[in-house]
């Protein structure tokens, strides 16, 4: 694959049509996401469980009292890297969309797209962006407290909310992270969605992404909100929420793309590519739906 084709795909249209969305897309948008979320159950399951695995991980990887200060930090950074893990959920959603087949396994043509390089890139991207995230919430907790770590939970969470180097680790780590997370969201609300739905490649994505942003900031910035509300209650209990709310995020993420980017340019060949029948699945059918049989 070149890199002309990685930044600007192979039918790349000069101008991508900016629509003007309003709160009330937002909540169709939701809206639809919560019904492909529960016409599909069983595949936002199979993609989203391991969410609630990823964050015992975390938390187990936290548990020593050195790392103990990065345990939030990482938590909160995750959804940094939440719009390239829901590829799987947009894709169903873009089949379910088209009336084309939403088995399970169609969550991983994605490996198959033209764009699958575009996507890889704008995944590490987001991925170097979470990395540099946690290295510099360490970098202001090592500034106000030094290189100790704490001795225990409870002298952690005294030292972070009784001292006024603790506060200076909350105002400066939430303004830094609200930083990180409007670069996020402006490079990534509808990147994955239109990678998937058209061969742009990734520079024309991020690029329409941003003028998405730019053309719609209140909304944009509500829908951020909205996610990042999301995200903190789906993490409780032990991430176990997000089970439900990444899907529907997910799911919603792609209407909303559809709602914000006209639909006047040349799709991607795996848009248009027949599609030969397949049985119907049920959620009733999980988890034996999750593997294919032949017959």
């Amino acid at each position: 694959m070149s890199s002309s084709h990685l930044l600007v795909g192979a039918n790349a249209p000069a101008q991508l049509e900016i629509r003007h969305i309003t709160p009330s897309d937002l909540l169709q948008a939701l809206a639809r996401g919560l019904d492909d979320f529960a016409a599909m159950p069983s595949h936002a399951l199979f993609l989203c469980v391991f969410y609630p695995l990823i964050g015992l991980c975390l938390i187990a990887f936290v548990s020593g009292y050195a790392m103990l200060p990065l345990a939030f930090p990482i938590a909160a950074g995750f959804g940094l890297i939440g719009p390239f893990a829901a590829i799987g959920l947009y894709e169903l959603s873009r089949r379910r969309e088209a009336g084309l087949d939403t088995s399970s396994s169609h969550a991983l043509d994605v490996l198959h797209s033209r764009s699958i390089g575009a996507i890889l890139a704008l995944g590490i991207l987001l991925m170097l962006i979470f990395l540099v995230w946690v290295a510099v919430a360490d970098a202001i907790y090592v500034a106000n407290f030094g290189y100790n770590g704490p001795a225990s939970v409870g002298k952690f969470v005294s030292d972070i909310f009784t001292t006024s180097a603790g506060w200076n680790v909350i105002v400066v780590g939430t303004v830094v992270g609200f930083l990180f997370a409007v670069v996020v969201l402006s490079i990534s609300a509808i990147s994955f969605p239109l990678l998937l739905d058209r061969d742009v490649g990734a520079a024309v994505a991020v690029f329409t992404s941003i003028r998405v942003v730019l053309a719609n900031p209140v909304t944009m910035a509500l829908w951020g909100l909205i996610v990042a509300f999301l995200l903190a209650a789906g993490s409780l209990p032990f991430f176990l929420g997000l089970t439900v709310v990444m899907p529907v995020l997910g799911d919603a993420t792609w209407h909303l793309y559809r709602k914000a980017v006209g639909s006047d340019a040349v799709p991607s060949a795996e848009s248009q590519a027949d599609e030969r029948p397949r049985p119907q699945r049920y959620a009733a059918d999980f988890p034996a739906s999750l593997f294919t049989t032949r017959r």
